[in-house]
């Protein structure tokens, strides 16, 4: 059986992307004809069609995706071997960290403050949805994922998870809303609150908090970005149930208040990873 030629297949992964032959062809500086005769060449040795056309775009078949994962993980593994062994020739190393768009901002930056301003670090951080993350890390363009709800596992996934840290959960809002002297539950049942979304770990356990307490509570909002809660928050739309290091910066001004912390809650983070024969070094020092 001959061998798989991997220059037919990167020429694919660059069209695969591109979706366009003719934006292939350029930059890979060939002619049209010759990438179309390369691409046949490598579907006659697969035996799948990969493209098919609609107009003049280029779309994958089932056959054509499954390669393309395939050759994101083989050229991803390539370029690592490179700056794994041989540094590339730059003085600089790069850390490559996804982290879900939805996690807190403050405990990301407090995760990577001790790589941060290094001369010899390279710190790319890239934010997205658990799916995207996890499919980049498998294709080893990343080296960790950050994440407050880690990936399930079994004894076939590749995912290594992290426990990182866990943040105690507080009931947080303005001066204003918080000026009377009640205790948590009486703050609970009049409300309003914003909640994070039913999807997440923190709004479990505050959902079996207020069946514990027999409450109903008033809900102004549920949010999925912590982001946007802790504006929501600032601006006075209700009192927030979160992590104190969301908000950590308005705490210290007084700009925002804690009524309290909520019993038997908390936020905890990982980060995932993947084995790998290189482990970039600077993990070891983050984890």
């Amino acid at each position: 059986m001959a061998d798989l030629n991997f220059k037919h297949l990167r020429y694919f992964q660059i069209v695969a992307h591109e979706g366009h032959l003719t934006r292939a062809a350029e930059r890979l500086n060939v002619s049209q004809s010759a990438l179309s005769s390369q691409i046949r060449l490598l579907e006659d040795r697969l035996g799948q069609t990969l493209f098919e056309r609609r107009g003049r775009a280029l779309h994958l078949t089932e056959a054509g995706r499954i390669a393309l994962a395939h050759a994101d993980r083989i050229f991803s593994a390539g370029d690592e071997l490179l700056a794994t062994l041989k540094q590339t020739g730059r003085a600089r190393q790069a850390l490559r960290i996804g982290a879900l768009s939805t996690l807190s901002r403050n405990f990301q930056l407090g995760f990577l403050r001790p790589v941060l301003g290094r001369v010899d670090v390279e710190v790319v951080l890239r934010s997205g949805s658990a799916a995207e993350l996890y499919s980049a890390l498998e294709a080893l363009q990343l080296d960790l994922v950050l994440t407050n709800t880690p990936p399930e596992a079994d004894a076939l996934t590749p995912f290594v998870v992290h426990a990182l840290d866990q943040q105690p959960v507080s009931l947080i809002g303005v001066p204003a809303l918080l000026q009377e002297q009640k205790g948590i539950e009486d703050y609970l049942a009049v409300g309003p609150l914003i909640l994070p979304t039913r999807a997440s770990g923190v709004r479990v356990g505050f959902d079996s908090l207020i069946a514990r307490m027999d409450l109903t509570p008033s809900i102004a909002a549920e949010v999925d970005d912590m982001a946007m809660m802790r504006l929501l928050v600032r601006e006075g739309s209700g009192l927030g149930v979160l992590p104190p290091i969301v908000v950590q910066d308005e705490l210290e001004t007084g700009a925002l208040v804690e009524a309290g912390i909520l019993p038997g809650l908390v936020e905890r983070f990982y980060g995932v990873s993947i084995t790998r024969q290189y482990p970039n070094p600077l993990l070891a020092e983050l984890l």
